[in-house]
């Protein structure tokens, strides 16, 4: 699926194919409800890096998060330099694959039949999660790949 996005104030706009389009990976970490929303929810699309093709390049800015062993993450966040929006992630242990942020996606998302809540263990105290019938709940990492959730419910 061809995905259009965009930052908030236009400065960058992107396309890249989105092979696992499903918008169903609800992180709650520290880095992404710090970077990406108050809540968590930064909800990563599975894409392929290749094909990201992005105009006002000029305005993107890189985050390295520093993980909670001190260490500096390998993966880049990418945002807009100009209004902040959370763009995609990108990480170089998996250089092929590009995770687009769905809140920066103009296209139309099909709606997940499921999602998946990671990294509960960091939500913040406030937060309650809406979790569905369905769902899966992961205090950490869950137990299959983008590309895995969207093959188990036949969702190519």
């Amino acid at each position: 699926m061809l995905l259009h996005g965009s930052c908030h104030c236009q400065a960058v706009r992107f396309t890249v194919e989105a092979p696992h389009p499903y918008p169903y990976n609800l992180c709650y970490c520290t880095i992404c409800r710090k970077t990406a929303g108050a809540g968590g929810y930064a909800i990563n699309i599975g894409a392929e890096n290749a094909t990201l093709k992005i105009e006002g390049k000029d305005n993107i800015g890189s985050y390295q998060a520093r993980l909670e062993n001190g260490e500096l993450s390998p993966a880049e966040r990418k945002f807009c330099n100009v209004c902040a929006t959370a763009l995609w992630v990108w990480d170089p242990r998996w250089p092929e694959l590009l995770h687009p942020h769905a809140s920066a996606i103009d296209t139309e998302l099909p709606t997940p039949p499921e999602k998946t809540h990671l990294m509960l263990s960091a939500k913040a105290p406030w937060v309650q999660p809406c979790v569905g019938a369905r769902d899966k709940e992961f205090e950490q990492y869950p137990d299959e790949s983008i590309a895995a959730w969207h093959e188990r419910l036949g969702l190519g």
